[in-house]
């Protein structure tokens, strides 16, 4: 999967998901994008076909409802860094059980809760 981690997550999220060669896994740290607004950031995945993963479920989830179209956004409870990795992992697993991962994230909220219970739904509502 192609992802943008959100600054309220672990770089080291994203440097472990890139050495592993199958996922491509930016974090703001990395390139001095910490601190963009939640625009900037949503502006960054759109342009770059990146899925969003964040624990900013509210904010991102009322941006995402803006756009026509939107790579998807994945909302991560609040965790630490080792527990934020395996929930991120269950999604990706989730999502590959449903087909290429990123066609089915296209205008789609996954929401993983700490017991590994996953919502997929259309946002904005009607879309795909």
């Amino acid at each position: 999967m192609r992802l943008f981690l959100d600054e309220c997550l672990s770089p080291a999220i994203a440097r472990v998901l890139n050495a592993e060669g199958f996922h491509v896994a930016l974090h703001p740290r990395d390139f001095g994008g910490l601190g963009a607004s939640d625009h900037e950031v949503l502006k960054r995945c759109t342009e770059h076909d990146l899925v969003l993963v964040t624990e900013n479920a509210s904010d991102f989830r009322a941006l995402v409802a803006t756009q026509a179209i939107h790579p998807g956004l994945i909302v991560l409870p609040c965790v630490g860094r080792a527990r934020s990795e395996a929930l991120l992992r269950a999604a990706i697993d989730f999502l590959a059980e449903r087909g290429d991962p990123m066609d089915v994230m296209i205008n789609r909220v996954l929401e993983v809760s700490t017991d590994l219970a996953m919502q997929l739904y259309p946002l904005p509502n009607g879309a795909r």
